[in-house]
């Protein structure tokens, strides 16, 4: 159980600000545990060249509803106690499922779309349930907003199609669009449509491909990361310092969330975070935007810091990663 909650801490830290909470990834996974299933992944090096590779990940807002979303909801007779696929993984798998039936193609491996505390586990743990194989590694490095911010979009591999299952059980193909933003835009307006992220599957290669696309050994990364921020909490150390350097990166602020600015819109969570720094920071303003995960610091007005390098809050003292749906004012944070 250990290492399953050091690997979700650790994927919820390269997921800046989204993909997924951390304690999504934990149940998903210890769900998996309990059902005496094994968990993991293997080398990519280990995939075969020849059989068929898909990713499954989910699309939509990660912003709170709001009691006006909840009585639109209502009004179209959906019982949220009634879902036909309640669970993460069953609208995956089914996505999965209904991507082989479209296709007549096998999938054997699975590659997370994106690093996060809920995206990386749900996929490892899809594998584990549906009897494949989960890679060590990701099409992104990171959490990402678009699918066209991907490895496969940069390799030329190709994206479509697209299964889509929700939780009340619409099921969508999306067999052809005018580019990778079309599909972007489609698959997120079928999770504003049904209220719920959908589960996706797609990117469909085979292994061949998916080598020239992958970004290796991230999930090894995310449980290192993980594991280090918990060694350090129990020897009394300070981890928000020793992740910064093992990473070769910077402690940017260090202080409280002063304001907090968000909107859901278009099927992401858009906003601002302000973070006024103490102590050895109290001349620090940091300013942090984010569209699902983090992408733009400003530090006294003057931009620091852009996306795709990782901009990550955690809270101060414990260096525990938060998703920014879970950040509020008045919280003591760090960040890196």
């Amino acid at each position: 159980m250990t290492e399953i909650e050091d690997f979700a801490r650790g994927a919820t830290f390269f997921g800046t600000g989204g993909g997924g909470t951390y304690e999504a990834g934990v149940e998903a996974l210890s769900e998996q545990l309990s059902a005496g299933r094994e968990i993991g992944w293997v080398d990519v090096a280990d995939v075969s060249d020849d059989g068929f590779t898909a990713s499954a990940f989910g699309m939509g807002s990660i912003a709170p509803k709001t009691q006006e979303t909840h009585r639109e909801i209502e009004s179209f007779g959906l019982d949220p106690q009634s879902e036909v696929y309640p669970r993460r993984n069953e609208r995956l798998i089914r996505a999965l499922v209904h991507l082989e039936e479209l296709t007549g193609k096998r999938i054997e491996v699975l590659v997370p779309g994106e690093i996060g505390g809920g995206n990386s586990c749900a996929c490892i743990a899809v594998a584990a349930e549906s009897g494949r194989l989960a890679v060590d590694g990701d099409y992104a490095g990171r959490a990402v907003p678009s699918i066209f911010q991907t490895g496969p979009y940069l390799a030329g591999k190709p994206l479509l199609p697209l299964a889509s299952v929700d939780g009340w059980g619409n099921v969508a193909f999306i067999e052809s669009t005018y580019n990778w933003r079309m599909a972007e835009r489609i698959g997120k307006y079928l999770s504003v449509a049904g209220f719920l992220g959908c589960g996706l599957a797609g990117f469909l290669m085979p292994g061949a491909d998916m080598k020239e696309a992958v970004f290796k050994d991230t999930m090894t990364q995310s449980y290192e990361i993980g594991r280090l921020i918990r060694e350090k909490r129990e020897r009394g150390e300070d981890p928000v310092t020793a992740v910064a350097a093992w990473l070769g990166g910077w402690v940017l602020c260090r202080g409280f969330v002063a304001k907090k600015e968000w909107t859901d819109r278009e099927g992401y969570y858009w906003g601002h975070h302000t973070f006024m720094g103490t102590g050895a920071y109290s001349n620090v303003t940091l300013k942090v935007f984010f569209k699902n995960e983090n992408h733009i610091c400003w530090c006294n007005d003057r931009v620091l810091a852009t996306s795709p390098d990782l901009i990550v809050a955690v809270e101060d003292g414990t260096g525990q990663p938060l998703t920014n749906s879970a950040i509020q004012e008045g919280m003591e944070m760090a960040v890196i």
